[in-house]
């Protein structure tokens, strides 16, 4: 199954292999079972220390366990860990065999403490770029802590569990049988949400820092810049964000940074965090800033406040908070928010198959989704607001030619409809002659742009009507020492290679403002 070159790769990678494994397949007659007994196969056959037994008992099928022989350490996978899920596979195989995980020596010893006995379910979809964060951060802990136990499920390929547990989007996270987590979630999150005094231990270490010279709050494209940039100089440099990589973690494919042919959302933002790493650059991960109160004198230190109740200051400020998908705001979008409504096409398109489902958004993205569900689900129905659709015209003509796809154009949606525990339908005006409409469907995607982060902003700084930070040509915002980057100022085009430069020109532009400071007083410094 597997091709000859990821055979030899694999060759390598399991002499990492410590102690000895086996593979316990549940199989059944039919076509996944013996596709998934062939890629046992060919695993088995790359190292001595890996056995395959096909006595495997488990109530799915297909199925199969990774055992450390002789233990209780092992993770499960129920379906095919392909896609998205191989790197899944591939580490579970090295943690089950010994291999030393990379996290650091603190976060394993949380993970020890752990106590209780927890058992995990993760429904995945093999096109999803947020689910191998969760597959990989349980499968982790299931190893390190034997009271930990977690199978990974193709919910396509287990569609009775996914309608009768109503998971209409992925990851899902399960816990005990009862739903735990939806979403992408890292190791840090997820001990966050098992380990509820690890916040107040992580606001402790927090409170008593001393004041930053650049103080970055977000995570993305345009804050790993501004920090890259800023710890070159040499200067005491932090980073605040809820998550690093920012929106970029749910970007699926990148084809126009600039050297780079193609990548990942996923694979970026870890190689984002990675050359932070390597820097003197305080990262505090998991951190949500809630105010900022500007300094209130020349030279004075701005204060940036954590939903925690932690207060950090910094001689000079960069904000870029990003952007995240703009709602429609009508009735029934929030609640059915993840049993119905979603906003990532290649996350949760697998959950339809066969279904009827609506795309919301003329853009290239709207587009772009439409294309791609319809070749997973029975129907597309595309509404645009607008009198014609906006998508680049290579697009509409490919999604013009698809049989199964109707396009509607000059349409507000005024409601989503629901059965209270799923989508029905959804309701829309026809805005040539404002007459109301209905489609039955089981699924909308949404797709019409973002909105700012910035909420949390208003009365410090000014911000355009749009809610976006405005900021001059060297990225200054209108408080001195507060500077701004990427998808939440108003730089007209949201693009990751233009974050990276706005984050770079506002560091350099807060080095310079620092430059020109008298030194901090002994007082403030404390």
């Amino acid at each position: 199954m597997l091709e000859a070159a990821i055979k030899t790769q694999l060759q390598t990678y399991f002499e990492r292999i410590v102690h000895p494994i086996q593979l316990v397949a549940s199989l059944d007659d039919g076509e996944k079972s013996r596709e998934m007994l062939a890629l046992l196969e060919d695993i088995a056959a790359q190292s001595p220390k890996i056995t395959l037994s096909r006595d495997g008992t488990d109530a799915r099928k297909p199925s199969f366990a990774i055992k450390r022989a002789g233990t209780d350490v092992s993770v499960s996978f129920a379906g095919l860990p392909m896609g998205h899920e191989f790197t899944s596979l591939i580490l579970a195989l090295l943690q089950v065999g010994g291999n030393p995980p990379k996290e650091s020596a603190e976060t394993i010893k949380q993970i020890e403490a752990i106590e209780g006995e927890y058992h995990f379910e993760t429904y995945f979809s093999l096109s999803c770029q947020n689910c191998p964060d969760v597959v990989q951060a349980l499968n982790l802990m299931s190893v390190i802590n034997p009271h930990i136990h977690h199978v990974a499920i193709d919910g396509a390929l287990f569609q009775d569990e996914v309608e009768a547990r109503k998971v209409m989007a992925v990851p899902a996270v399960f816990l005990n049988g009862e739903l735990f987590a939806q979403g992408r979630l890292g190791l840090e999150q997820l001990l966050a949400k098992i380990d509820t005094g690890a916040s107040a231990r992580a606001a402790e270490k927090l409170k008593d820092k001393p004041p930053f010279d650049v103080l970055v709050v977000g995570g993305g494209p345009a804050g790993a810049a501004a920090a890259i940039y800023a710890a070159r100089k040499g200067i005491n440099t932090g980073v605040v964000a809820e998550r690093f990589g920012g929106q970029v973690l749910d970007t699926m494919a990148i084809e126009n940074f600039i050297s780079v042919k193609h990548t990942e959302g996923p694979k970026m933002a870890a190689a984002l965090e990675q050359h932070v790493k390597e820097y003197d650059v305080d990262i505090m991960n998991l951190q949500t800033a809630v105010e900022l109160i500007p300094a209130s004198q020349p030279n004075g230190l701005a204060q940036v406040r954590l939903a925690s109740g932690v207060t950090l200051s910094a001689r000079t400020v960069v904000l870029s908070t990003g952007a995240r998908w703009r709602q429609m705001n009508v009735p029934g979008e929030d609640q059915y928010r993840n049993k119905g409504v979603a906003y990532c096409p290649h996350c949760d398109g697998p959950l339809f198959k066969g279904k009827r489902v609506a795309v919301i958004g003329g853009g290239n993205s709207g587009v772009e989704a439409a294309i791609d569900l319809a070749g997973i689900v029975a129907h597309v129905t595309l509404i645009e607001f607008d009198s014609q659709l906006r998508a680049d015209a290579v697009l509409q003509d490919k999604l013009r030619s698809l049989p199964n796809v109707r396009i509607i154009v000059s349409a507000l949606t005024t409601e989503v409809h629901g059965d209270g525990d799923k989508v029905t339908g959804l309701s829309y005006k026809d805005r040539t002659n404002d007459t109301s409409h209905r489609v039955d469907l089981e699924g909308v995607f949404v797709q019409i742009g973002l909105l700012p982060n910035t909420e949390w902003l208003k009365g410090a700084i000014k911000l355009s009507p749009r809610g976006e930070i405005e900021i001059d040509r060297r990225g200054e915002t209108s408080a001195h020492g507060v500077f701004a980057a990427g998808d939440a100022t108003i730089s007209p085009y949201k693009q990751i290679v233009i974050a990276m430069g706005d984050g770079a020109t506002a560091a350099l532009s807060a080095f310079d403002c620092l430059i020109r400071q008298a030194p901090l007083a002994a007082s403030q410094a404390a």
